[in-house]
């Protein structure tokens, strides 16, 4: 479900995987006409994994390009080229991660100064990262083991790709807002290995290394600098509790009934549990005290206690559980909507997390099938007539959603 805020520009997307398409559905659900480029049957990720079936449309591809236009068309060929530039130097705005040499923003800025050229790229000097193989340099895999002989631990998050893709859409924002005061253009360069690198130096992990000289030990499942581990109820439900503030750490404590015996560990240790990095210090021992009281209750109990004394926590689930059980997901948050997708049906869909008081939602709109809009983004934007559009599908320039493969 879109905004209005950004009606009237028309953004340009020749992209594939995370995050270039993920920063084109951010800019649609702010209001923007992303229309979304892709080959003729289909590109490099239009088949990727979750699918339908094992030959069925992909439910990344179309969650990821709900309420964009489409347009399929040939890039092998000159004239369509010629055609995608068109596009770029009529709606002034280009958002992409294919390294296309005929579609620099130093050529199509000669017409078009004012253009806004977003790149998205692996590292700085143009060479390929993945999310998997950048995210191993970070360090964070390490910090996940439960010890230093233990294997990394890969996240299933694909984190620095979601990052990218919300700071590619953030300074495309601001590029607009450049042009609407300067007049002038932009090329914003951003790669994900600098996404990275910059975030953990935002966190202090880099300055960490750098001013202590040290790698961070590994932490497993608890919070680093504070209180914060996963136990098991007696019934083998799994929960995450934290007590990063002093008022959770008491609300804990007193929840538990463990005033006296974190007295007396605090006394053998030499710590003082009120500052939450001696509460990491101590985190062995506390640990020791808290399991047997969740082991020893059943899930209904233990959550019905801890919420009695408002303690932070939240219960390991599945995506399917989520669904199925959390009041936050499902249309009773207006965040979500259910939206008809061709190849797919019924599903639920998510708008932009953020709420601006006062500003309604429009209905949103599923990916379509590959070719949907050609016709009408050439005729609408580019002024073609029929019969020019027609000659062009003749040619097998462009194709229409009758040559999607799953139409």
């Amino acid at each position: 479900m879109p905004y209005p805020f950004l009606q009237g520009i028309s953004i340009v997307e020749s992209s594939a995987f995370v995050p270039a398409p993920l920063a084109g559905l951010a800019l649609a659900q702010f209001g923007a006409d992303v229309i979304r480029i892709d080959a003729i049957g289909g590109g490099i990720d239009y088949r990727r994994a979750p699918r339908m079936n094992a030959n069925g449309r992909s439910l990344f591809w179309t969650s990821l390009n709900a309420g964009k236009r489409s347009m399929a068309i040939d890039f092998r060929k000159p004239e369509a080229r010629e055609l995608i530039q068109e596009l770029v130097y009529q709606t002034g705005n280009l958002l992409t991660n294919r390294a296309a040499p005929w579609l620099a923003h130093s050529i199509l800025s000669e017409r078009r100064p004012d253009l806004i050229s977003c790149v998205i790229e692996g590292n700085p000097d143009g060479s390929s990262v993945m999310e998997c193989t950048l995210n191993s340099a970070t360090g964070f895999p390490l910090l996940a083991r439960d010890n230093l002989q233990a294997r990394p631990v890969n996240s299933q998050l694909p984190a620095w790709d979601v990052i990218t893709a919300y700071q590619a859409a953030f300074a495309f924002v601001g590029a607009i807002n450049r042009r609407l005061v300067s007049g002038e253009g932009s090329l914003i360069k951003l790669a994900m290995s600098d996404v990275a690198f910059s975030t953990m130096s935002h966190l202090g992990l880099l300055t960490e290394a750098d001013v202590l000289g040290r790698d961070r030990a590994p932490v497993g499942n608890n919070i680093y600098g504070a209180f914060g581990r996963d136990f098991e109820t007696a019934d083998g439900h799994r929960l995450m509790v934290a007590a990063i503030t002093s008022g959770q750490w008491s609300s804990l404590v007193t929840c538990c009934d463990l005033e006296l015996q974190i007295a007396q560990v605090e006394a053998q240790l030499g710590l003082d549990f009120s500052d939450e990095m001696q509460r990491y210090e101590g985190r062995v021992a506390i640990v020791d005290l808290f399991e047997p009281w969740f082991r020893s209750r059943s899930f209904a109990v233990v959550a019905e206690r801890l919420d009695q004394y408002q303690v932070s926590w939240g219960e390991y689930t599945s995506a399917k559980q989520l669904l199925d059980n959390d009041s936050r997901v499902g249309l009773n948050n207006p965040l979500f909507e259910v939206l008809e997708t061709a190849g797919v049906g019924r599903h639920i869909s998510a708008g932009i997390a953020a709420r601006f008081d006062g500003v309604g939602r429009t209905p949103g709109a599923a990916a379509p099938l590959l070719g949907t809009h050609t016709d009408e983004i050439l005729h609408e934007i580019l002024g073609l007539s029929g019969s020019e559009i027609g000659r062009l599908h003749d040619s097998g320039v462009i194709a229409g959603p009758e040559a999607d493969p799953f139409a």
